[in-house]
């Protein structure tokens, strides 16, 4: 507080404002503003603590910023009307993206993370590196030219289906991790950053299906969560006291390697209840003369998949169901023995096969509420996510805009107005520049046949 009283006695002697002295109240009243905690000048003062001098200055800095904005009137309290300060969503955007095993999502947001604009569409994630980026960098133009340029871009974040690995040196990536097979080959992080001049962002799809839930979903208004993604890969996400808890390397909730048996046949969870697993058991039930629906499908020609398996379960067929209430229970069995550890209000199970499937989340349900202890059922909610395939936009580009607004991140860049100026930002852009001129960027893997996609 002195440090900043000093930095407000100086500037009154005509002596120019400096980082050292600015930065740390500009990102204090930025954030009480961006979450919405103050709403008027004497709320900033009074949850600031900071003297009407200084919060008026720091907010002139903001408005000059396009940062927050003090055009709209509030409510009269039986005097005059204050000014609103409220946070300029939309002074930048967001590129988003979901990477599935089968599908692609790519969307826009503004800095609040509301999404103006998404696309999906199927893609496969076993082609090489190479053709993902440059189906991503397509959709990312497109997006941007439909907005009309008419905001910057401030960051690209990216849902992937493998664990991310937490950086401790920044909040956005400063090179391409190992997320997907093949991309320590290819700097696909690079290629972003160089073709949009924005940081990137990496997370897992489980994280980010949380982080739309807490914030735009069932997770709204409670502080302890679990979001249970089931898929090919099976992982959870946990929110603990309101906040997404990653683990020591950001690699929380991978429940998918837990063991599990049914009878004599041992496994992890992915693989006896995953969506492959689903799959298979589907083609072998037909084999056996179990599942009627599936074996006429197998006889037309059709691919068995997890989702023909449960549309078969949803139609009657008792091989079906038999095998979607035996993932459901065996993904029950595991969630019940988190539920007892954690205590969450609300369990939200994702991904396709849970979203549109009763039997495998009553399954699920009723193995959850059996295992756990009265106390923890009590008043245990568990629900099917609302939000579809948006929830992973949705998170990922409120991961982006927490990792801007982060004290830490925007202490280095708020002087200049644009997370572009932070440091190890320009420091990334000129070791790209450097290879790109030396030749050193690493090789690109076989292209796709020509015109696939």
């Amino acid at each position: 507080m002195a440090d900043l009283d000093a930095g407000a006695a100086v500037r009154k002697k005509g002596r120019p404002r400096t980082s050292e002295t600015a930065a740390p109240s500009l990102v204090e009243i930025l954030n009480l503003v961006r979450t919405e905690r103050s709403t008027t000048r004497q709320e900033i003062e009074r949850e600031s603590e900071l003297g009407r001098a200084i919060v008026s200055d720091r907010l002139g800095t903001l408005i000059d910023l396009a940062l927050v904005d003090e055009s709209e009137l509030g409510a009269a309290t039986g005097g005059r009307a204050p000014r609103l300060v409220r946070f300029s969503a939309d002074r930048a955007n967001i590129l988003v993206a979901t990477l599935d095993q089968t599908a692609l999502g790519v969307g826009i947001a503004n800095l609040s993370g509301r999404l103006i604009m998404e696309h999906h569409e199927e893609a496969d994630l076993t082609e090489p590196v190479s053709s993902l980026c440059d189906r991503l960098t397509s959709l990312f133009r497109w997006i941007v030219e439909r907005q009309g340029d008419q905001h910057d871009l401030w960051g690209i974040s990216i849902s992937t289906p493998g664990a991310v690995a937490d950086g401790s040196e920044t909040s956005f990536q400063l090179s391409t991790p190992p997320a997907l097979p093949g991309w320590e080959r290819f700097p696909i992080v690079e290629r972003l950053v160089e073709t949009f001049d924005a940081p990137v962002w990496l997370r897992s799809s489980v994280e980010t299906m949380t982080m739309g839930e807490l914030r735009a979903g069932a997770g709204i208004g409670h502080k302890t969560m679990l979001v249970i993604k089931v898929g090919k890969r099976i992982g959870a996400g946990l929110v603990s006291d309101g906040s997404l808890f990653r683990g020591a390397q950001g690699a929380a909730g991978l429940i998918g390697s837990v063991p599990v048996s049914i009878g004599d046949r041992i496994g992890t969870l992915e693989g006896m209840a995953g969506s492959d697993a689903i799959a298979e058991e589907g083609r072998r039930a037909a084999e056996r003369g179990q599942s009627p629906i599936i074996a006429d499908l197998i006889r037309r020609g059709q691919q068995i998949t997890a989702i023909e398996v449960a549309q078969a379960a949803q139609m009657g067929d008792r091989g079906a169901i038999d095998i979607l209430s035996q993932s459901g229970r065996l993904i029950g069995q595991v969630v019940a023995t988190l539920a007892n550890m954690l205590n969450p209000e609300i369990i939200v199970l994702s991904g396709s096969i849970a979203q549109t499937n009763d039997i495998l989340l009553a399954a699920a349900r009723e193995a959850i509420y059996g295992a756990c202890h009265p106390l923890v059922s009590r008043d245990l909610q568990i629900i099917r996510s609302q939000m579809g395939s948006s929830s992973g936009l949705v998170g990922a580009a409120i991961t982006a805009a927490e990792g801007l607004f982060a004290p830490s991140t925007l202490r280095e860049w708020i002087m200049a107005g644009r997370p572009q100026a932070h440091p190890l930002f320009v420091d990334l852009k000129r070791r790209i520049s450097a290879k790109k001129t030396s030749g050193a960027e690493a090789p690109h893997p076989p292209e796709t046949k020509k015109g696939k996609r």
